[in-house]
């Protein structure tokens, strides 16, 4: 799972004391609060909330993937603290949602606080094989909760798809490692076709999504907390441009980013590196603030490159 000889506790421990410079904002990050419950059902949109979480509204239904509204990114609040400035949504400013997409159970992805908080207003849950035994325990209706095995299709109802499919990482919470299956989702409906990779490292299972889709009219995909000791489990923003063009995306939005330092690089190395690795492409890269609008019907949207605002 590591790479450089190194080991999960010297990874947790050389994280947890890491002196490195630059790995947080030294001023809070520029955000757009957009109100979530007033947009159109009916334009299909894609806000990125932050890290790993989207709210999605497509084919006239309401998702939200990977939410994580606490400001730590762990079992107990001492670390992982959230950028300043990025704590803009909570649970209540979300309106009813179809569907609930959780890509794997690690604590920057599936939030006990944030998803119990949401139950109420949530129809559906889909996510990867094993993982939907947290949100049973935690009080979700087992009919409420479906699990997929990577390349499965899950169609709760005409005209939506949800297929889930693979990813290069691992799972885990606390003591346990890799007894839930990884995942990410590839979402169709009105007629588009939509990536959301998870957490993964670059690896042939980008060639065999590629075949299996002839195109994306977006992709979101791992582009931050890199590090040469965990080189299989999280893409490079090189290998993440690379993969966008594998796969034939139309938009690119780099995701892992941007709320929660787990690597030890600068907090911004991410955003000028896929801006460098993402020009000349065949794909357009979109960089939108925390809650700004990525609009889904073919309109140019012009993105400021707010990271610098933050140094």
């Amino acid at each position: 799972m590591f790479t450089e000889g190194a080991s999960f506790t010297s990874v947790l421990l050389g994280n947890l004391f890491s002196q490195a410079e630059g790995r947080r904002p030294d001023k809070p990050i520029p955000t757009v609060k957009t109100d979530l419950r007033a947009l159109d059902i009916e334009r299909d949109t894609v806000v990125w909330l932050g890290h790993s979480s989207y709210f999605v509204q497509l084919g006239g239904r309401r998702l939200l993937i990977d939410p994580v509204f606490s400001s730590y990114a762990a079992p107990v609040p001492v670390s992982n603290r959230a950028f300043p400035g990025t704590g803009i949504y909570t649970a209540e400013d979300m309106p009813p949602i179809d569907y609930l997409l959780i890509t794997h159970d690690h604590w920057d992805h599936l939030d006990w606080a944030s998803v119990t908080a949401l139950q109420d207003k949530v129809k559906n849950v889909i996510t990867a094989l094993g993982v939907g035994s947290h949100l049973r325990y935690w009080g979700y209706p087992a009919n409420q909760v479906h699990e997929g095995d990577w390349f499965d299709t899950i169609a709760l109802e005409a005209g939506f798809l949800v297929h889930v499919v693979p990813a290069r990482h691992f799972s885990g919470r606390l003591l346990t490692r890799n007894k839930t299956l990884w995942a990410g989702f590839v979402l169709e409906a009105s007629g588009k076709r939509l990536l959301f990779g998870g957490d993964s490292g670059y690896g042939p299972h980008i060639a065999a999504i590629a075949a299996k889709f002839p195109s994306f009219d977006l992709v979101s995909l791992d582009s931050g907390q890199y590090d040469r000791r965990w080189a299989y489990l999280h893409m490079t923003p090189e290998e993440t441009a690379d993969a966008a063009e594998l796969l034939r995306a139309k938009l690119l939005l780099p995701a892992h980013v941007g709320r929660f330092a787990m690597g030890v690089h600068p907090w911004d190395d991410p955003f000028k590196r896929i801006a460098a690795a993402g020009a000349n492409r065949d794909f357009r890269l979109l960089m939108p603030r925390i809650g700004e609008p990525v609009w889904l019907d073919g309109s140019t949207q012009h993105f400021s490159e707010w990271w610098a605002c933050a140094d």
